[in-house]
């Protein structure tokens, strides 16, 4: 009689969380999202061409670069594909948080939208910002 319930009592969340990306620094958001996502909410992040980058432009510019040209020796089609689209960007670094090889990590990564600007549906509903 002693022993505690092993289960966590958990608030309701809303269905689907719309984070307003604008301001925020890239990995920081994305470790929140990330899990946000694993524990079973809906995340949807729109504006992600406003995220911000520590260091440098410059600097920042550069280092994406280096790392884009990064690629498949004999044939790139094959190879590790670096998108350009901030959205793609942020997708890229949430998926590096998740164990996304796995089934629970793959239904993680399927409960994630990324978007540049705020496209139709999620225009008028109330969009929130990570602490």
């Amino acid at each position: 009689e002693g022993r505690r319930e092993g289960r966590k009592r958990r608030t309701m969340a809303p269905e689907v969380v719309v984070i307003d990306c604008k301001g925020h620094m890239l990995g920081r958001l994305a470790s929140v999202v990330a899990k946000q996502l694993l524990h079973g909410q809906k995340v949807v992040c729109v504006r992600t061409e406003k995220i911000c980058l520590s260091g440098g432009f410059i600097r920042q510019k550069m280092k994406y670069e280096r790392f884009r040209r990064k690629r498949h020796l004999t044939n790139p089609k094959k190879g590790p594909y670096h998108y350009k689209a901030p959205s793609k960007i942020l997708w890229r670094t949430i998926r590096g948080m998740v164990p996304h090889k796995t089934g629970r990590g793959a239904l993680a990564l399927g409960r994630l939208q990324t978007f540049e600007g705020c496209p139709a549906p999620f225009d008028k509903v109330k969009k929130l910002v990570v602490p």
